[in-house]
């Protein structure tokens, strides 16, 4: 489906409005979504076929990105087995940018890693970069976002595909500067976790984690992010690249710094439920203002109305009439819900009508005090029903 940038433009405003106005899970001004655990992420080795990317004096990016991604991919396949990896190319195949996005998309993947190979006019250049999507200084790394885009111009009918998009135009980057950052803090915590895996374990030189106006995160629906796992241009980090320890270790530490941030979010998608007055241990706990304790053998489902840095009471006043509110403490954070049903159904029915008050509610489920996917509650619920036929 061609991509009007004018069309773009109009609905990134809009919903970037909204987004800051009515989502209940915002951190530190940047609106997020509820974490889930992480069950699919895409690897997107970069560039391919007749897109050699950057080249250096012996290599090419395309072969380092290709043979890196699919070292990340097996091991994350050999070492976290509930983890369902999806490769952009498997082989020096050309893959457009929206189709990488859309393999991301149709796999509703929780996560997508472009993996690339950096490259500068100064071969002193060196160090290890992970870029999420955002709008860049125009002084600073333009050059990175131009190399990536530009790949459009390698594909047919771009000029329809991306319409009114210029990679090498300045004004073509504002539409960035307004999209709507849903998933901007989990890309920065992943971010995060790649670059000191790269500066502590693999002991590389550590640029950070940026903003770039990058075409193929845009267009993907999960947190993502583009590695730049060395320059090319750089004869040093070329060599290190091309040999099989250094794919190795560039691999390795990408491999954990997605195993820490999985662990991580994981976390946040089971969180131990305690009911009654808890004291403030700093763990995740729950005060119910109803009494009687959750059956262990069977699934609750809860609605969660919002949440907030400072703790609000749970009277009826605070959350416009509704009873019952329970509150989860998970580290600054307290997130508030109500109901206890146990059919999911007639959560689900509880929650549209809540939406009228909080209109980004959302269905959790939990069982034996504990916070659980809501994926894995419905799937648990089915394979017990299909059993009992």
């Amino acid at each position: 489906m061609p991509i009007n940038v004018k069309r773009l433009f109009h609905t990134f405003l809009v919903s970037t409005f909204f987004a800051f106005i009515f989502i209940p899970w915002v951190r530190g001004g940047i609106a997020t979504d509820p974490p889930k655990g992480i069950r699919t992420v895409v690897i997107d080795a970069g560039h391919g076929g007749r897109d050699p990317g950057a080249v250096g004096k012996r290599g090419k990016e395309k072969d380092i990105a290709l043979s890196v991604a699919l070292k990340v991919g097996g091991y994350i396949e050999e070492n976290i087995p509930d983890v369902e990896v999806i490769y952009t190319r498997k082989t020096d195949v050309f893959v457009e940018l929206q189709q990488r996005a859309e393999i991301a998309n149709n796999a509703e993947a929780d996560l997508f890693i472009s993996i690339h190979v950096n490259a500068h006019t100064r071969s002193s250049a060196k160090g290890t970069l992970t870029l999420v999507l955002g709008q860049h200084r125009a002084d600073e790394n333009f050059d990175v976002a131009v190399r990536e885009n530009s790949v459009i111009l390698l594909e047919d009918d771009y000029e329809t595909v991306y319409e009114g998009f210029d990679p090498k135009s300045t004004e073509s980057y504002i539409m960035f500067s307004l999209m709507q950052k849903t998933y901007f803090k989990q890309s920065i915590e992943f971010g995060d976790h790649v670059q000191d895996q790269f500066r502590e374990r693999a002991h590389r030189r550590d640029l950070g984690v940026r903003e770039q106006g990058l075409l193929v995160l845009a267009q993907t629906s999960m947190p993502g992010v583009l590695v730049e796992t060395g320059f090319i241009s750089n004869p040093e980090e070329e060599k290190y690249l091309l040999t099989q320890y250094g794919q190795e270790i560039i691999a390795s530490a990408i491999y954990r710094g997605f195993k820490e941030y999985k662990e991580m979010i994981d976390r946040r998608s089971n969180l131990t439920v305690i009911v009654g007055d808890e004291p403030d241990t700093g763990e995740v706990s729950v005060t119910v203002n109803s009494t009687g304790a959750q059956p262990s053998d069977m699934f609750i489902f809860s609605i969660q109305l919002a949440s907030s840095k400072n703790k609000i009471a749970t009277d009826p006043s605070s959350f416009k009439g509704y009873k019952e509110v329970m509150v989860i403490q998970d580290g600054r954070w307290f997130k508030y819900m109500v109901g206890k049903e146990s059919s999911y159904h007639t959560a689900l029915q509880r929650c549209k009508a809540i939406k009228s008050d909080y209109p980004d509610a959302f269905v959790v489920a939990s069982k034996g005090g504990k916070i659980v996917p809501l994926n894995d509650a419905l799937e648990e619920i089915n394979h017990s029903y299909e059993n009992k036929q």
